[in-house]
């Protein structure tokens, strides 16, 4: 067994796809796939499971994914300790419903950057049910997602809570919406909405929210950041946690603004999860504490008004 065998494997979890680990790795395809071929026969076990679609790990594989990266930790540590200086540098993956952008990943992310140099740092924007998946096959080391309060905590995660925020109204300042101290649903069924997809909390939440009533003209995107940004284009009002919209560039320069929802609302939660496992890489288990020192800073920080 070879070390970069193991690299290869990871490399496949992480990108969930032989050919895209290939270009990563700068190795040919069939290269590649006879490494792991070769590393499954070895170890007795199938830790891919091959689709069209590309390659996840196994049930197998997911069960001997913790001792893969605690082999591949202790030879940075190694290389470390010998003062090589081209050590292979590494990546963490973070999945992300673009919550809490501005005041906590971004400078999460920058301030792990200097610690760590050398290790990349992916943010890949996807809907909840993805960043779980791809947190328990290993393709996220970390995901940031919103929770509703009073919801289940997913038992195969380790979830902290980063943020506690409310719901708010994201419109332009020239909205009507814009001229009232919080927004009723009765208003907000008045004006155009543009709503979360389906697999988004802040779908269900609205979906909950107006009982069944539908808006006047409603719009569906993926994801806070284009919603802002149709808000911002005049298409509407859309429905996030209050950390997704204060302190984003487009409320900082007078696009967009907010107002609360009227009557009692239920918390939002920003939650960090991982998946449970007895070994984390050490990027990934620095840069999760890195977001919990942000957030407790925020937590910290004197409070806005819209």
């Amino acid at each position: 067994m070879r070390t970069e065998q193991l690299e290869y494997i990871a490399a496949v979890t992480r990108l969930g796809s032989l050919r895209r680990a290939a270009e990563e790795l700068r190795l040919s395809q069939p290269a590649l796939s006879e490494t792991v071929r070769n590393l499954e026969r070895e170890l007795g076990v199938d830790l891919l499971e091959r689709k069209r679609s590309g390659a996840t790990m196994s049930a197998a594989g997911r069960e001997l994914l913790p001792h893969i990266v605690d082999v591949l930790d202790a030879v940075d540590r190694l290389r470390a300790a010998a003062g090589e200086q081209h050590r292979i540098s590494r990546m963490v993956r973070v999945g992300t419903v673009n919550a809490a952008t501005v005041p906590l990943l971004i400078p999460a992310v920058r301030e792990f950057r200097v610690a760590h140099p050398l290790t990349q740092v992916e943010v890949v924007a996807a809907q909840q049910t993805d960043i779980h998946r791809a947190l328990l096959e290993g393709g996220f080391d970390l995901g940031l997602v919103n929770h509703l309060e009073g919801d289940d905590m997913p038992a195969e995660f380790e979830s902290t809570e980063l943020v506690r925020g409310r719901p708010v109204v994201c419109m332009r300042p020239d909205s009507p919406l814009a001229a009232r101290a919080a927004v009723s649903v009765d208003e907000l069924l008045a004006e155009p909405l543009v709503a979360m997809r389906s697999g988004y909390v802040m779908h269900r939440y609205v979906h909950r929210l107006l009982d069944g009533r539908l808006p006047s003209f409603a719009y569906s995107t993926d994801g806070a950041e284009m919603g802002k940004l149709m808000v911002a284009e005049g298409l509407g009002a859309t429905v996030l946690p209050d950390f997704s919209v204060v302190g984003d560039p487009l409320e900082r320069c007078g696009a967009i603004t907010y107002r609360p929802l009227a009557g009692d609302t239920p918390r939002i939660l920003l939650m960090l999860r991982r998946r449970r496992a007895e070994s984390v890489p050490r990027a990934a288990r620095d840069l999760h504490e890195v977001f919990v020192r942000r957030a407790r800073r925020l937590e910290d920080a004197p409070p806005r008004s819209g």
